[in-house]
């Protein structure tokens, strides 16, 4: 009786010992890539495995709970502009929370069901703003990261999807609570990538109406997904004066201060397509969406020095990647070269919009406003994850309505993204804007600088 004890005890450790050795790939794989590789080569500087910080916040993850955050700073020298030349740092810090309800209560009837948190910090320095010499009209700003300096609360709120429950995945997306309608509608991720003011966040839009990344506000969006190609998306939001200051600190929950009279209506809606096209699938994107910013009434001046309610506009998106590169494997599977090929990023790209807007109010400052860029991922050899870039961004004003008239402003922008490793990068840019303050009395300026940015 002893020894048959003895010899299952025996065979039950001798198992537990070989299921613990790693498979002969698994070894290989192990050996092959320490964990200072993982982490070197992962999403972020505080991601990763093998020390008690990384592995708590992977565990945090699997339990629904998620933390993120990004640093991005910029040198802009400008060469010459109408104040001469000089050197400025831009920079910004952000932080956000996702709380998963699905996964940290267990329960399948939560799952699609999140809530979140996002703040940020953007340098207030003067010494920050390299528009104190370019002297652009503010939309064309060469730094993206002006408006809302200092620390601002960007969002929170809940949002639910239904996920696979309907014929359709995500076919009906719910949003709620304090949010940035700029992160709802026209997003274009390419041109995310630029540091003008005009190509990256404003898009001709944000020169109109509170449409910036520091615009939050109160409401709601709905998406409702028919096809799994094709979208329609509707968001009501609050309007109120001073939405994007940066001594409110994105904490004007009540609108316009104690004088709530001035608030009103925001709703903006998109219907879009997103085809696959040819064997390898190009992503695209096409969107057609429009804007009405509701004031009280006789709040809005016209050039003529009438009042009426609000301000409405309308947009087309058309972003397309043109050509996919073909991946290089080791494998001869048919299939696995497919689906490599579906995930292979490398390629060109092009993103393109024009919004346009009655020139009836005063605040109407771009009727009209275009941008175009093509953009190409690994397009030097071993490079694969590096990003070649140029856009061009273009606005015209409302002609005979100031002295000096005002006709147009535009930027041209190349740079390229070298990326340094999987959670950070540095970008040398260059920005050549034309007639900056659109009345011809300012001097053309070049800005030479470079970006750099880490994910945490």
């Amino acid at each position: 009786m002893k020894k048959h004890t003895l010899h299952n005890k025996l065979k039950t450790a001798t198992m537990a010992c070989l299921l613990a050795l790693p498979a002969s790939g698994a070894l290989a794989q192990s050996t092959g890539e320490s964990h200072t590789e993982k982490w070197w080569n992962g999403k972020g500087l505080l991601q990763g495995s093998g020390n008690p910080v990384f592995d708590a916040r992977k565990a945090l993850e699997d339990e629904g709970f998620k933390l993120s955050g990004k640093y991005g700073g910029a040198f802009y020298g400008v060469l010459d502009s109408q104040n001469g030349s000089r050197g400025f740092w831009d920079q910004e810090i952000a932080f956000g929370s996702e709380l998963d309800f699905g996964k940290i209560f267990n329960n399948e009837s939560l799952d699609g069901l999140k809530a979140w948190a996002n703040f940020r910090w953007r340098d207030p320095s003067p010494l920050s703003d390299p528009n104190e010499y370019v002297e652009a009209q503010s939309m064309f700003n060469p730094s993206h990261w002006q408006s809302g300096t200092q620390f601002r609360v960007m969002n929170f709120g809940f949002d639910y999807s239904t996920k696979n429950l309907l014929p359709v995945k995500d076919m009906l997306v719910v949003k709620g609570g304090w949010i940035q309608p700029q992160r709802e509608f026209i997003q274009q991720p390419l041109s995310k990538l630029f540091m003008n003011n005009a190509i990256e966040s404003a898009k001709g839009v944000g020169g109109n109406i509170p449409f910036s990344s520091s615009f939050s506000t109160w409401g709601g969006t709905l998406e409702i997904k028919p096809h799994e190609s094709v979208y329609l998306k509707n968001g009501l939001f609050m309007s109120y004066p001073g939405a994007t200051s940066s001594f409110n600190h994105g904490l004007a929950y009540q609108g316009y201060g104690l004088n709530t009279d001035l608030n009103g209506l925001f709703y903006m809606g998109e219907l879009g397509y997103t085809p696959k096209f040819g064997e390898s699938k190009l992503e695209g994107k096409y969107a057609f969406g429009g804007y009405y910013y509701g004031t009280p009434e006789n709040q809005t001046r016209t050039w003529n020095n009438n009042y009426v309610d609000g301000r409405y506009g309308f947009y087309f998106q058309a972003d397309q990647m043109l050509y996919r590169e073909e991946s290089v494997l080791s494998s001869t599977s048919k299939k696995l070269a497919m689906r490599s090929r579906e995930l292979n990023k490398q390629g060109l790209s092009t993103f393109n919009l024009i919004t346009m807007a009655p020139g009836y109010a005063r605040s109407n400052n771009f009727p009209f406003y275009f941008q175009s860029g093509l953009v190409y991922t690994g397009l030097i050899p071993q490079r694969d994850k590096d990003i070649s870039m140029i856009a061009l961004g273009y606005g015209a004003y409302q002609g005979n309505v100031t002295t000096p008239s005002k006709t147009f402003t535009s930027v041209l922008e190349a740079g390229y993204r070298y990326q340094l490793n999987g959670w950070s990068f540095v970008q040398p840019f260059f920005q050549y804007l034309m007639n900056p303050a659109g009345n011809g009395q300012v001097l053309n300026a070049a800005v030479l600088g470079f970006s750099t940015g880490i994910t945490f």
